[in-house]
């Protein structure tokens, strides 16, 4: 060891070759940005970390619409693309962890890095940019009419005798929290949020099935479907398989996730994270199975689009729900938001070499909040938005681009368990979106005919 090291000086002293130089000053640069940087700068969580924020990037609202969806499945499908779902995912999920350090010494920290390891620098960005961005500013968009219409639920059950204020209005109070939270520099800085974000998450779930045992099976309750023509019967078919797609969409954020997740050769973070996962897996259908099947069960399918709004009574109860669902709704809209931060701030410090500051991520992420506020408060036609998005980019982040990935880099034999495994889920994915966006456009048409902007 100890001849070692005066060759390492003797080799790096002479002539101080210009090129390392700037080499190094590079280096170092990349380096400050990198520390910097929401995703990278932070780089010490436990794997209890990753369960919470997985569950607070997977159970959604979607989760109250579930009940609908399955009216709109009916028994059989509904209780089989829940469950197909629940696999498919968790096994795209796994080829995630397990892809963010296949290359020894080097961590894929965005998903769209990944994207050019398996597809080349300039195509893998083309990929995957776009769709992830969809997905994250759609879910903040949705997430902000979700946290106004909750916060108006909560007022109006609360007091029903008040004067009635606008939605537009409590989208703006939820907006505000945002404008505060936004400023946290990074993943492991929310984690307070996102851990009350997740047990509120459980805790609204636990509320939507319970309170409906409570409520019983309703007198005239019936299972067909509610459609009265065949198309309608079709086209509400296919938005249920968006609003299901939506409610498995934490991928976008899985190698974030995983990035602020310590590793070393030794103890890799695909360890910790993976555990995590499970965890939050099993929360997950602890949410999932039992509001769809049971709320179901007792409302048919008179069940509304919100499962909270089928619920009128006790008031407090469902006031309770929808400040839970408020308080989770925050916390989700940050950590989809994290990445899209990351990404408006790398273009900003390594494309348009501004300086790193304070000042640059004050204002770059108030004007990203104002905005999908203001998109929020323009365009509240929420299910059809959520049946549109989710087909038409839930399906491919989650449920086939990692299987398209894993092909491309890793080539497995033909017709062996993993490619099989890979081309059904690239199937049903490719299925999922093509059949998903019909039926929301339809639902968005039809509602749109009857709305007012800035009601």
């Amino acid at each position: 060891m100890g001849t070692q090291a005066p060759q390492f000086e003797a080799d790096s002293k002479p002539y101080k070759d210009p090129n390392s130089l700037m080499d190094e000053e590079k280096k170092r640069k990349q380096k400050e940005i990198d520390d910097w940087l929401p995703i990278t700068s932070s780089r010490n969580a436990k794997w209890w970390y990753s369960a919470f924020h997985n569950v607070t990037a997977m159970v959604g609202a979607g989760v109250l619409s579930l009940p609908s969806a399955m009216a709109s499945l009916g028994w059989g499908p509904g209780v089989t693309v829940l469950v197909i779902s629940w696999v498919v995912t968790l096994y795209t999920l796994w080829q995630m962890v397990e892809m963010h350090e296949m290359v020894p010494g080097k961590r894929f920290d965005r998903y769209h890095e990944l994207g050019q390891h398996a597809f080349g620098e300039k195509l893998g960005l083309y990929i995957v940019v776009p769709q992830q961005l969809v997905v994250e500013v759609g879910v903040n968009i949705v997430y902000m009419v979700t946290g106004g219409q909750s916060l108006k639920k909560f007022y109006d059950t609360v007091c029903p005798s008040c004067t009635k204020i606008k939605q537009t209005y409590f989208i703006m109070i939820f907006a505000s929290v945002h404008f505060v939270l936004s400023h946290l520099p990074n993943f492991n800085s929310i984690s307070g949020v996102s851990l009350a974000a997740a047990v509120m998450s459980l805790s609204y779930s636990t509320i939507a099935w319970a309170a409906s045992v409570h409520k019983g099976i309703q007198e005239d309750v019936q299972y067909g479907y509610k459609a009265h023509s065949t198309s309608g019967t079709v086209f509400n078919f296919f938005t249920a398989l968006g609003d299901v797609a939506f409610a498995y969409a934490g991928h976008n954020v899985v190698l974030e996730i995983q990035a602020t997740i310590p590793s070393t050769p030794e103890k890799p973070s695909k360890g910790p994270m993976w555990r995590g996962v499970i965890v939050a897996y099993i929360v997950v259908a602890l949410c999932y199975f039992p509001v769809a099947i049971i709320g179901y069960w007792m409302f048919g399918n008179s069940v509304k689009d919100n499962i909270l709004l089928s619920l009128e009574k006790p008031a407090w109860l469902i006031a309770m729900a929808n400040m839970f669902v408020v308080i989770h709704v925050i916390g989700s809209y940050q950590i989809y938001a994290m990445p899209v931060f990351d990404m408006i701030e790398t273009v900003l410090v390594k494309k348009l070499h501004f300086k790193p500051s304070f000042l640059l991520r004050f204002v770059s992420r108030n004007i990203y909040v104002g905005l999908t506020m203001f998109i929020g408060i323009t365009f509240p036609f929420f299910g059809g938005l959520l049946g549109f998005f989710g087909g038409f980019v839930f399906a491919p982040t989650t449920y086939f681009l990692p299987c398209v990935m894993w092909l491309a880099i890793y080539k497995p034999k033909k017709f062996t368990l993993s490619w099989w495994s890979n081309w059904v889920a690239i199937v049903l994915g490719v299925l999922l979106m093509v059949l998903a966006p019909i039926g929301g456009l339809r639902t968005i048409i039809l509602q749109a005919k009857d709305y007012k902007f800035y009601s």
